[in-house]
């Protein structure tokens, strides 16, 4: 599948603005090459790269923006990521007074792995399945500015591992055009990424860029072979994350697009969440010094009923 354009990793963002201008404009149904820096900005090499040698103002950049014709606030503009391809070298950290585990570790720790095919090496004894993912997708928010750590209505820092090979995520327009930017790939990430830290790494992905008219969620949607999945988060740089709300949101959009979308019920919405969808969390690295943020998520089955995110 050819792109009929490639964006490098030197275009990039460290925030979300409501006032950026695209690096390139596309029609729907356009393919693109991207290039993603890691989430360090190439600053991590070894295992003597940790936390105190970093630059903390060069993490989590985003390629883009990249515009799409047509899309307009109440519109969706959905990204599927066709492709990622991670490069061969990453890393993940303990970085000290991050996660639930940092008050047991002696100080900042650095490990390197190796991605080869669809394995990722920690080391001479530990593999595992690569799960390549993007941290960052998101679009220019409805006003002012947020940084590319956290995470909105407008995407941005979602880290939830179903944003990987094949799932298309349905972010909400707010601007003309979207203005969409992607980063922060990693080779694998558990749920919560605890540490802070997925296996971050720098590589290249193709997507398909899309609108769906006159419809879209409250926040970004992700969608799978068989299932789809409602966000909702908590925490700001001024605000303190709260898990239950960030779950209460995905819960009450899951149920949004129930009712509006496919005709059930709030009671009936209420019970088919409870005896057939999964409330879970995409990302809880608890405590985070300073930034807190906190993503839930809410699978919902691809059925006969519930058949998509939205009618079309």
């Amino acid at each position: 599948m050819e792109p009929s354009l490639r964006i490098s990793r030197d275009q990039h963002i460290w925030s979300f603005r409501a006032d950026h201008e695209p690096v390139a404009t596309v029609d729907p149904g356009s393919i693109i090459e991207i290039e993603t820096w890691d989430c360090f900005t190439g600053q991590v090499t070894s295992e003597a790269d940790t936390v105190l040698t970093l630059d903390l103002h060069r993490v989590n950049s985003a390629t883009g923006p990249i515009a799409v014709r047509g899309a307009e606030p109440g519109d969706s503009l959905s990204v599927t990521l066709l492709d990622i391809r991670p490069n061969e070298i990453g890393s993940a950290m303990v970085i000290p007074g991050w996660g639930q585990l940092a008050s047991q570790c002696d100080g900042p720790t650095t490990r390197m792995f190796r991605v080869d095919g669809d394995t990722v090496y920690m080391n001479d004894r530990v593999s595992f399945p690569a799960r390549p993912m993007f941290g960052v997708i998101g679009v220019s928010p409805a006003a002012g500015e947020i940084g590319t750590f956290f995470a909105g209505r407008h995407g941005g820092n979602m880290d939830d591992h179903f944003n990987g090979i094949g799932a298309t995520v349905h972010l909400p327009v707010f601007q003309s055009g979207g203005q969409l930017s992607i980063g922060d790939m990693h080779a694998a990430m558990g749920d919560g990424e605890i540490s802070g830290t997925g296996v971050e790494i720098g590589g290249k992905a193709l997507i398909k860029l899309d609108v769906v008219k006159g419809v879209a969620g409250g926040w970004p949607i992700t969608e799978t072979a068989d299932s789809f999945y409602t966000h909702g988060t908590s925490g700001s740089p001024s605000e303190p994350s709260d898990l239950d709300e960030a779950m209460q949101m995905a819960i009450e959009e899951a149920a949004k697009l129930l009712v509006d979308q496919w005709g059930f019920t709030t009671p009936d919405a209420f019970i088919f969440l409870s005896v057939a969808c999964d409330l879970g969390v995409a990302q809880n690295c608890h405590p985070i010094p300073d930034t807190p943020f906190v993503v839930a998520r809410m699978r919902i089955p691809k059925l006969a009923a519930t058949p998509q995110p939205f009618r079309r």
